[in-house]
């Protein structure tokens, strides 16, 4: 298994936990935990392969991918009543599926030779997509555009270390460790120390 491999499989595996956790809240049957989890697990990885034609997409030469995050379903089925606040726990754990993701998608557009721009980019729809499918089809504000929290912003923060790391050595895993550990503070401390961008706040007029 390449490192960008095992990525892929813990993002998709912790993601699936995230999304099932957040079916969990909503109620629903095991075929809505499994559909949850899959979408918010794969989620990214398909946006990031579709536009960097990658084919076939990940999930669909390897189905294990959609094996484990049904299984994290089928965990979180069982589970998830011994978790005193589920939404704690699923704003951790998509902090950590974000850092590892956005370093799988980051890596992926390195070693396919994208541009700069595009191994920032990929970076943070790998990571920010998933999660934001799973928000949007629970109903619930996506944690991607709360207000001046740090999500997208850490994404591209991580994408960026990796590409200022890759242009230093030649090491291949010295990136992908970068690209998770700045995504993983930032997104960390905006949730445990309320780190916040300024929001926009509207004046009237003067005329």
């Amino acid at each position: 298994m390449t490192p960008l491999e095992a990525l892929d499989f813990a993002a998709v595996f912790v993601f699936a936990l995230t999304g099932a956790l957040t079916a969990s809240r909503a109620q629903l049957d095991i075929i809505g935990f499994a559909f949850l989890a899959s979408l918010t697990a794969v989620g990214g990885g398909t946006i990031r392969d579709l536009l960097l034609y990658q084919n076939p997409i990940f999930w669909i030469e390897a189905p294990r991918y959609i094996m484990i995050a049904c299984a994290a379903a089928a965990l979180v089925f069982v589970t998830a009543h011994l978790f005193e606040s589920r939404l704690r726990v699923i704003l951790w754990l998509d902090a950590l599926a974000l850092s590892v993701a956005v370093a799988a998608g980051a890596g992926v557009a390195l070693a396919t030779g994208q541009s700069p721009i595009i191994v920032a980019l990929m970076g943070a729809v790998t990571g920010t997509m998933g999660g934001l499918m799973r928000d949007v089809v629970a109903n619930e504000v996506p944690l991607a555009l709360k207000q001046g929290e740090l999500y997208v912003t850490a994404a591209f923060a991580g994408a960026v270390a990796a590409l200022l790391t890759a242009g230093v050595t030649d090491h291949t895993l010295a990136p992908l460790a970068a690209c998770t550990a700045v995504t993983l503070i930032l997104r960390a401390g905006s949730i445990a120390f309320g780190w916040r961008l300024p929001v926009y706040k509207s004046r009237p007029p003067k005329q």
